[in-house]
Order: C-alpha cells, then sequence, then structure tokens
C-alpha cells in the first residue's frame, strides 16, 4: 500500500513537472499582451540550476585566475610575502641609514655655514647625578661585585670574539706607546669614576657633532640599550675596546671596519643613565675599564 501511495506522488510530480504554464507580460492600463512564454517547472528549474552553476564557475576562476587570490585567506603565496616582508625590511633599514647620513650632512654644513651650537650653549653635565644614583642603589658585597665584572667581561668578549676581529695581529703594546684619536673634542663634564660606577669620561659638544673612532678597528656592538641608548662598541688590535654610548643616531653596523677618525655616530641624549647631551666614551683594556683621559687629549 505505502509503495503504491509513493508511486503515485512520484507519478503526480512527473505531471506537474512537465504540466506547462503560460507567463504574461500585460500593461497595466489596457491589459494588453506585451509578451508571453511558455513555461514548465522542469525548465525553470533546470534553467535556475545553471545560472547558479555558471556563476559559481565564474566566481571560482576569478579568484584562482586573477590577483584577487592573494585576499582570499589560504591562496596567498608564501614565497611571495615573504619577500615582500624582507623588501620592508630593507627598505625600514635604509631609511634609517639615510636619516643619519642627513644628520650627518646637516652637521658639516652648519660647520661650514657657521650656524653651529657653542660650547657654552651645552647645558653641563650634573656630576651629582652619579651620585644619587650611587647613593639610591642596593649596596652590593665585594663578592657580589666581582662576580658582576666577570660576567659582564665576559658577555663583552663574547660579542667581541663573534665579530670580525681576527685580522688584527697578537702583540703586546702599553697603551702609553699607541695612538688615540679623539672621538670628540669637547668640554669634560663628568671624569672617571669606577667607585660609582662611571667607567667613562663624559664629553660635551654642540649639538648634532660626529662622533669619532678613537682608533682602527672593527664595530662588534652597534644597538640601542635601555640604560646607554644608542651605543657602538670598537673593538681594536692589542686587546683595546672603546665604546661610544647615549648617541642620537649610529651610523656604523656590526662587523664594519673603521678607520681611526671616521664618523660612527652622532652625539645625542639616549638612554636612562643620562641628563643632558654628551659623549660618553670607555677605553677597556684586557677586559678592565681605564681612564680614557690619561691616553686621550679631549
Amino acid at each position: 500500500m505505502d509503495g503504491e501511495q509513493s508511486k503515485s506522488r512520484w507519478e503526480i510530480l512527473k505531471e506537474r513537472l512537465k504540466h506547462s504554464y503560460r507567463f504574461v507580460i500585460m500593461t497595466d492600463d489596457t491589459f494588453e499582451e506585451v509578451r508571453a512564454y511558455r513555461l514548465t517547472l522542469l525548465n525553470a528549474y533546470i534553467f535556475v540550476t545553471s545560472v547558479l552553476v555558471v556563476v559559481t564557475i565564474a566566481v571560482v576562476s576569478l579568484i584562482a585566475f586573477t590577483p584577487l587570490r592573494k585576499y582570499v585567506p589560504g591562496y596567498g603565496s608564501v614565497p611571495e610575502d615573504t619577500a615582500i616582508l624582507d623588501l620592508y625590511g630593507e627598505l625600514e633599514e635604509m631609511e634609517k641609514e639615510l636619516d643619519a647620513y642627513r644628520s650627518y650632512s646637516e652637521n658639516f654644513r652648519k660647520m661650514l655655514v657657521g650656524d653651529v651650537q657653542t660650547e657654552e650653549e651645552v647645558p653641563p653635565v650634573d656630576v651629582s647625578y652619579y651620585d644619587s644614583l650611587a647613593a639610591s642603589s642596593v649596596p652590593v658585597s665585594e663578592a657580589e661585585e666581582e662576580l658582576r665584572q666577570e660576567a659582564e667581561m665576559e658577555q663583552v668578549g663574547t660579542v667581541a670574539r663573534s665579530g670580525r676581529i681576527t685580522n688584527f695581529p697578537v702583540r703586546e703594546v702599553p697603551l702609553e706607546q699607541m695612538y688615540f684619536t679623539s672621538p670628540l673634542n669637547g668640554e669634560v663634564g663628568a671624569g672617571f669614576m669606577p667607585d660609582k660606577g662611571h667607567y667613562g669620561i663624559d664629553i660635551l659638544a654642540p649639538k648634532n657633532t660626529a662622533v669619532k673612532a678613537a682608533m682602527d678597528g672593527y664595530v662588534f656592538f652597534s644597538d640601542w640599550t635601555l640604560e646607554t641608548g644608542n651605543t657602538i662598541g670598537i673593538q681594536h688590535t692589542n686587546n683595546v675596546i672603546t665604546f661610544y654610548k647615549h648617541n642620537a643616531t649610529l651610523l656604523k653596523k656590526a662587523g664594519n671596519f673603521v678607520r681611526a677618525g671616521e664618523g660612527v655616530a652622532i652625539i645625542g641624549n639616549t638612554g636612562e643613565l643620562t641628563n643632558g647631551p654628551h659623549l660618553h666614551f670607555e677605553l677597556w683594556h684586557k677586559g678592565k675599564p681605564v681612564d680614557p683621559g690619561e691616553y686621550v687629549d679631549f
């Protein structure tokens, strides 16, 4: 009985699909017949299905064979995206170098036309700042201080050895017999105070003054740190390392070879351990800081 009912329903459905309908378009005022179409439900179903299939194929083809696929998740080209990111990184590096050389060139232009800041106009470094810094710090034992210095020297040595510093001849020359170019000509604002954690000399100079390498050497560190801001570290012969801290701009990268007197940075006021524009210059020999004022004429 159920089979006969389902068969009869199927037959009824086939008859309805084959039943013809007339679709007439007439004017609203005179009811004049404008156009008439003969339709069946089967034809209408086939027409609608065909339109959907064509539209689907067109959309898929548009996404698969046009640049629009880049905007669809999953269709992007990973190599192309990586190349674009690399290009963006190189562009940012080029912009930074261009800004640095612009500052460097602007400094020389001002020196030529006489539009420079004099030493009298440079705000002095407050030496009491280091006294307050030392007083506010937590006192440490001698053993802990020695351990910190050993760890710091080990880190400096590791970084120095990681650069291209193997071209120097191995020879022992006293510091007194070595010639150092002054990294900056100016007034000494704060001297060498190792007991207060001040392992170099602060030099005051006009704004945008170029900081020069004290000797030939390889740059093994050129980056920004929280305490010293934009910092340059150079490895020289005879186990000598120099640091140039608190710069506004860095002109050299790690691995670059520099000559004595060549510009490596622009004087600035970056980092937490500074209270005015100046250069903090450090001279290290055999892993220990020495007083730069005894060997360099500022």
